[in-house]
């Protein structure tokens, strides 16, 4: 399923969130001019590596290049944040463009601008320290703005759970496009995500997909979004017709 939008107007311009689509855009472009071994340098470099995590940052990167030495890494302080703009591919950074766009300026527009912001980068700090959890002596960087994203997702859920999400649907050859409710659409893709989740354990690395990340955001954005104080907002009204 991929969303395409959902029907659920605002009242003020997601200003962060266009800004934050805005700054992974860029990033993006910067790591596609880069020659592949810098950019493996700065992967490493400015991405979130469990192993260091765990460790306080005490293993020297190079242990992460056979050898290879560069500038020093970045403190993992600073990595817990510039792994979430960051990303592996074009479709890596678009499917997160596409569910940031479509559900952050919602939870933008119940936050405030600041607010949302310090919400978005708490749910991805938290979404790599799960990770790093469960993968304590991974040396793969961590990399994309999945695990904040899925805090969004999780906000969006308890706040719009009747919210129609119009879905591109594929069941083999057949393709279609069906308005499903925010819960439901939102509960599928966490469902998937803890399936995955679930085999990904049977692994002894983990898979190219941080799965416990998007599990760890998911649930620190539904945790969270309760304890931020809301502007004040008209109610979502769901549109419907008696007869």
């Amino acid at each position: 399923m991929i969303p395409i939008r959902d029907e659920n107007p605002t009242e003020t311009t997601p200003y962060v969130t266009i800004a934050l689509i805005t700054a992974n855009v860029l990033v993006f472009l910067w790591e596609i001019s880069l020659p592949k071994p810098v950019l493996n340098q700065i992967i490493y470099a400015y991405g979130a590596v469990p192993l260091r995590i765990m460790t306080g940052g005490k293993i020297p990167i190079s242990y992460y290049l056979y050898g290879h030495h560069f500038l020093s890494a970045a403190p993992v302080p600073v990595t817990l944040i510039t792994c979430m703009f960051l990303h592996g591919g074009f479709m890596h950074l678009a499917g997160n463009m596409l569910f940031l766009w479509i559900f952050g300026n919602n939870v933008e527009d119940m936050l405030g601008h600041i607010r949302f912001l310090i919400f978005y980068l708490l749910c991805g700090i938290l979404a790599t320290l799960i990770h790093s959890a469960v993968y304590p002596h991974s040396p793969i960087p961590l990399i994309g703005a999945s695990g904040a994203i899925s805090g969004v997702l999780g906000a969006y859920m308890i706040q719009f759970p009747w919210a129609k999400v119009e879905t591109l649907v594929f069941f083999f050859f057949f393709v279609t496009i069906i308005k499903i409710p925010a819960a439901i659409f939102i509960a599928l893709w966490f469902f998937m995500q803890y399936l995955n989740g679930l085999a990904a354990l049977t692994a002894k690395m983990p898979t190219g997909v941080a799965w416990f990340a998007h599990i760890g955001g998911f649930i620190s954005g539904i945790v969270l979004y309760r304890l931020f104080p809301k502007r004040a907002r008209r109610s979502y009204r769901v549109t419907y017709y008696i007869e």
